[in-house]
């Protein structure tokens, strides 16, 4: 079921820097919002393509589950039912804000990403 991939790790690790840029630097209502969203699931998807052998339908079932599963628990204040309001890391983490077009990303990113990665092998 392990089986590393480099290429995966490395696009991981861009993605990576792209993100902490874009957290950083960006401060608008598309590239921020959207575009980062976007691009948090291609991360993940990227990063469980690097080590786990199996299909990419799966890894993209499972990355759009998990983040559906992050945006629901923002629903119902999930950082504050923890106690970890105070906690800036597990709110940038977590996130603490719900939002429909937040799913509608995650659901975009992982689209791209599954089809990329099925087409030719592009990823």
């Amino acid at each position: 079921m392990f089986h590393f991939k480099p290429k995966y790790l490395l696009l991981t690790i861009l993605i990576f820097i792209i993100e902490i840029l874009i957290a950083l630097f960006v401060n608008d209502k598309i590239i921020r919002p959207f575009i980062g969203d976007l691009l948090v699931v291609v991360l993940i998807y990227c990063f469980l393509r690097a080590f786990w052998n199996t299909s990419p339908k799966t890894v993209a079932i499972s990355t759009l589950l998990f983040s559906f599963s992050v945006e629901i628990a923002q629903y119902f204040n999930i950082v504050e039912l923890m106690g970890l309001q105070n906690n800036r890391f597990a709110v940038v983490l977590i996130g603490n804000v719900f939002s429909w077009l937040d799913l509608i990303a995650y659901s975009v990113g992982v689209f791209i990403s599954y089809k990329m990665d099925v087409k030719d092998g592009l990823y």
